[in-house]
């Protein structure tokens, strides 16, 4: 694992880029891109060749209070709509040249038989997190090592992490505030398109299941209270890839808060994350803003799926190559500045 390689290595990325063809600071955010890139890679002439978008689809107890505009039905429904092509994330995959992988991570309903599909549940969906945990200590941990087998099984340099899951953004509301201590009015939006009374019936929801618990939690005992098995298989996903010395392309407000839970758990993944585009849904800016994170896009999207994280990818290949592959001022035989 080459995370946050040395000052010297880092200097000496600072001086490659600096001696390109091109003035100094001049591809502004792509250069800092390229930096990221070659100290999680540990090399001066970073690849991104292959990315893997992994979409985690899972079920929540909580979509029972009325905090989604769509029914439970919807998460199984689209998950077969990811396996015929058909969905966002296949379509912007397709035309990136990632590969796609679709994980069941805990459905409700029978489990669904498809050849494309990887089976990694947890169970058909969390228990309702209003009047008890989501799930138990022991299902948290499996899922976080679910996630970590999915992600090594994973090819390319790059991982990018989607989801879908009825009701995960209220569950992402929930984990965020029991870790960050944001307020539920900032991090509680409409998700799936809740109107004034429905988002009002959202937040009291949550505002009942976050003092269900009280008091500070550490970040797996919240995983467990209020996070889904897809929150936390991105979790686990991210901390096995960063080891790797993969790059972890993060997606919207729910990757998010499966990297602050990540982050939690272990800090020293942070370089290993690229924080793709903020979300319109309403909690991601405090939270991105909480983490200090710069993502790289602003499009106003708010479908998740990943759909963010593959639109950035080309950004990472670009950045990657420019360090890799521009001429020098010296070898290009340019005169540098005066």
């Amino acid at each position: 694992m080459n995370l946050g390689a040395g000052g010297d290595f880092a200097a000496l990325v600072q001086a490659a880029i600096d001696g390109k063809t091109k003035p100094v600071g001049a591809l502004g955010r792509i250069e800092a891109l390229a930096a990221q890139i070659a100290g999680v890679q540990g090399s001066l002439a970073p690849r991104m060749d292959g990315c893997t978008l992994v979409i985690f689809a899972a079920d929540h107890g909580i979509a029972a209070e009325g905090v989604s505009v769509y029914p439970q039905a919807v998460t199984r429904e689209m998950l077969g709509n990811f396996l015929a092509g058909g969905a966002a994330a296949n379509v912007f995959a397709a035309t990136l040249g990632v590969k796609l992988c679709v994980v069941d991570a805990g459905v409700t309903g029978v489990p669904l038989a498809h050849p494309g599909l990887t089976d990694r549940r947890m169970g058909p969906g969390t228990a309702n997190a209003r009047h008890g945990p989501a799930m138990s200590a022991e299902t948290c941990a499996a899922a976080l090592a679910a996630g970590a087998g999915v992600a090594r099984d994973a090819p390319g340099e790059a991982l990018a992490l989607g989801e879908m899951g009825i009701a995960n953004t209220a569950a992402a509301a929930l984990l965020t505030h029991r870790l960050t201590a944001l307020p539920l009015e900032v991090l509680v939006g409409r998700g799936t398109g809740l109107d004034d009374a429905g988002l009002s019936r959202k937040r009291a929801v949550l505002a009942a299941a976050a003092a269900r618990v009280p008091g500070h939690l550490a970040p797996a005992t919240a995983l467990a209270e209020f996070g889904g098995f897809e929150i936390a298989m991105m979790a686990g996903a991210m901390m096995a890839a960063a080891g790797e010395g993969r790059v972890v392309l993060v997606d919207g407000f729910i990757a998010t808060a499966s990297a602050m839970v990540a982050l939690a758990l272990e800090p020293g993944i942070r370089p290993a994350l690229v924080f793709c585009h903020r979300s319109a849904e309403a909690g991601h800016g405090a939270l991105l803003d909480w983490l200090g994170a710069r993502p790289l896009l602003d499009l106003e999207m708010r479908l998740g799926e990943g759909t963010g994280a593959l639109l950035a990818w080309p950004l990472l290949r670009a950045a990657a190559a420019m360090l890799r592959d521009m001429a020098s001022f010296e070898s290009a035989g340019v005169s540098g500045p005066a």
